[in-house]
């Protein structure tokens, strides 16, 4: 399975793994699937680290390759997807990995309840 990471997600995995669900952990470790994390993801926490709402004390693509997963750009055809995707969810950083994942054909995984309101494929 090909599944693109939530930021949180990516958050907890390479700090507070014990947070994720079993199952959500277990799908991340297994080798068969492709994790992924978007360049949405990096843009989200440049964003919120130039705020100062979120303190980075690493590199996450540096991390994100350490840990195994695969960085993912956010394309042109990803974006298309932003046109008729319904308002559910007012956080543009998740419209648009809702988006790429709706594109793709990816899987998300989240632990955000607005995701499932969409009509994308939900890693668990």
């Amino acid at each position: 399975m090909k599944i693109i990471i939530d930021t949180h997600i990516f958050l907890w995995a390479i700090s507070e793994p014990d947070k994720i669900d079993t199952r959500k952990r277990e799908a991340l470790e297994t080798a068969a699937n492709t994790v992924y994390v978007s360049s949405i993801s990096i843009v989200e926490l440049m964003i919120k680290s130039s705020l100062g709402k979120l303190e980075l004390n690493f590199d996450p693509v540096q991390i994100a390759g350490q840990s195994g997963f695969e960085l993912l750009d956010f394309s042109a055809q990803d974006a298309m997807q932003l046109k008729d995707l319904p308002l559910h969810h007012k956080d543009p950083f998740d419209r648009m990995l809702i988006a790429q994942g709706k594109a793709r054909g990816f899987a998300l995984m989240t632990e955000d309840r607005k995701f499932s309101l969409y009509d994308c494929k939900l890693a668990f």
